[in-house]
């Protein structure tokens, strides 16, 4: 099975821990090879940048967003464990975690360093969709000819470069779709790389709940759970036409989706 190693980027066949460093931070997957689809979400992004910058954070918990009367804009790894959400009222962050450090957000800075990780990205593929400050699509169809690596060990160096020349993580996903790359980016944060090959596709979805969606907010799930609909098999006991009759345009992303389908291109 193909394996590749996160560390030193040594490709191999599959093994517990890579033969040329010896670190066990290894991915594989049969199709990881073939797979161009990806999506990187930076990790903790705002917090991160805050913690690099100030060393003194590093193992605090950091809430970033304004005073008590506020609410929270995001939160570090540490913070989020506590129960600190994104939206969230301050004062009830604070009473979760009293500890907590808050720092003000840095708009200007992190646009700027968001332009660096977007000029990392474009010498991977004219091919790069953001998203928001800390996350886009990339589609690396057909350049690994012209970077003699597959996309998946060109996203490893990516994630590395990120981290030593911008001291900043970031977790990848890689697949056929936008959808499940977006989905996989978030299987195994901080630091990961997971993968959704196509032959795995709605094994892997069948019992996930419709929450995993993106955008279907607490509404829309309110309005699926109502009909019984909860996870992707619920969705698949449904006639396209019906769901369509139901839910509308969002009705037919639906039933395309319980199945993998997911023909956006990354523009």
């Amino acid at each position: 099975m193909p394996a590749l190693c996160l560390d030193c980027l040594t490709t191999f066949d599959a093994g517990v821990r890579c033969p040329a460093c010896g670190r066990p931070r290894v991915i594989a997957h049969p199709e990881l090879f073939d797979l161009s689809i990806a999506h990187m979400d930076c990790d903790a992004f705002y917090a991160s940048v805050e913690k690099r910058d100030d060393p003194s954070l590093r193992d605090k918990p950091v809430i970033i967003g304004g005073g008590r009367r506020g609410v929270v804009s995001t939160a570090c790894y540490i913070a989020r464990i506590k129960g600190v959400r994104s939206a969230m009222p301050m004062f009830k962050a604070l009473e979760l975690c009293p500890d907590a450090v808050v720092v003000k957000g840095r708009m200007s800075v992190y646009v700027e360093v968001s332009r660096e990780i977007r000029r990392m990205m474009d010498d991977l593929t004219p091919v790069v969709e953001p998203l928001s400050l800390d996350e886009a699509f990339m589609d690396l169809t057909g350049t690994e000819r012209l970077h003699g690596a597959p996309p998946a060990v060109m996203l490893a160096r990516l994630v590395r470069r990120m981290q030593e020349e911008l001291g900043l993580s970031g977790s990848i996903g890689l697949s056929h779709n936008k959808f499940l790359a977006k989905v996989a980016s978030d299987l195994d944060k901080p630091r990961g790389f997971s993968v959704i090959g196509a032959a795995e596709t709605m094994a892997f979805l069948r019992d996930k709940p419709v929450r995993m969606i993106w955008g279907v907010g607490q509404q829309t799930q309110n309005a699926l759970e109502k009909t019984g609909i909860r996870t992707f098999s619920d969705l698949l006991r449904w006639e396209k036409a019906d769901l369509v009759a139901r839910f509308g345009g969002m009705g037919e992303r639906l039933w395309h989706l319980a199945r993998g389908e997911d023909r956006r291109r990354v523009s």
